[in-house]
Parts: C-alpha cells; structure tokens; sequence
C-alpha cells in the first residue's frame, strides 16, 4: 500500500451557503474528498477519507494510482 503522506492536496475555503469551513480533495484520486471546520480538520478528515478510498480501491481489485509530481507555477 502507498504512504498516504505522499499525495498532495488542495484545500478550498467553502463558502456559508455550502456549510462554511474547508474543502480538501486529492487530484490523484477524484472521488475522494472531505471537509472539516478548520484547514487542520479538514486535513485530518481528508487523510482519513483518503486511507478508506485506498483500501477500497485494494477491496475492489483496482490499481491505486501512483503519487503524481506536483507542478509549481
């Protein structure tokens, strides 16, 4: 299994109509994301819902895909 550290984020502030708080999702794996009030929450939430889709993912016989290299403007 891959070291879920290894996979960057991004994190978006939502807005109140959407609950407010944060948005993270990982662009290597686009069915999952998560939330949380605080950008440190949402991190926590997001590497939890990260691990689940990973061992999902493992359960179903599909590839988990490779950490991509992230692209610094």
């Amino acid at each position: 299994m891959f070291n879920p550290d290894d996979y960057h984020f991004e994190i978006y502030p939502l807005s109140r109509e959407n609950g407010g708080g944060f948005l993270i999702s990982y662009p290597d794996f686009s069915e999952c994301i998560s939330d949380g009030e605080t950008i440190n929450e949402a991190i926590k939430n997001g590497r939890d819902a990260l691990i689940s889709t990973m061992k999902a993912l493992e359960f179903k016989g599909f590839e988990i895909p490779e950490p991509s290299m992230l692209e610094l403007a």
